[in-house]
């Protein structure tokens, strides 16, 4: 598993390649904290189109994220989730507690 983080004007990117499962949790925690961090940073978008993997642990560290941004008043964004990353999402009903989007 691979993690980028990218900053623009308001928005981040947290980009996300190969596996997504509780291996990564300190450098994702790290990543997100980091951006919280950042009072130019309004939005966060967590890139998905290189994941082939995520797990009940993953899941876990998004809704967490998710709470955490609430607190931080930042907004977060799943974008571009694909094949069984997407249907994942879409059976764990994301789509109610995130923005899910598609760029690609």
């Amino acid at each position: 598993m691979s993690l980028e983080t990218q900053i623009g004007e308001n928005v981040a990117r947290i980009i996300m390649n190969g596996r997504f499962d509780f291996q990564i949790h300190k450098e994702f925690k790290e990543a997100y904290t980091r951006l919280f961090e950042n009072a130019a940073v309004r939005h966060i978008e967590i890139e998905m189109s290189r994941l082939d993997y995520l797990d009940s642990s993953a899941l876990g560290m998004l809704m967490l994220l998710n709470e955490r941004a609430k607190v931080a008043n930042k907004t977060i964004s799943l974008v571009n989730p694909s094949g069984v990353v997407g249907q994942v999402l879409e059976v764990a009903n994301f789509n109610r507690l995130f923005d899910i989007t598609k760029t690609i």
